[in-house]
């Protein structure tokens, strides 16, 4: 299985609407709560490339983007492939 990292918060429902997608194809994945973390939220707007928002999803250190991004991935079949 590959590294899956999603930078995520308490109160967002977009970071809810991501974890269930990947927990439903059982991937295991590792979740950055940037909620009250300044320096991860810090390595997520550099590791993102300037994105401030959340969630922002990483496949093996290769970028995805946010929910609607992983959702149109697997819309396309296209995540199942990442994720093998």
């Amino acid at each position: 299985m590959p590294k899956v990292e999603i930078y995520s918060t308490k109160t967002c429902p977009y970071c809810v609407k991501a974890k269930v997608l990947l927990d439903k194809k059982g991937v295991d994945y590792t979740e950055i709560d940037v909620t009250d973390d300044d320096q991860a939220r810090m390595d997520l707007i550099a590791k993102a490339k300037g994105m401030r928002t959340v969630p922002q999803i990483f496949i093996d250190d290769q970028h995805i983007g946010g929910c609607d991004d992983l959702y149109e991935l697997d819309k396309n079949g296209m995540l199942d492939t990442l994720l093998c």
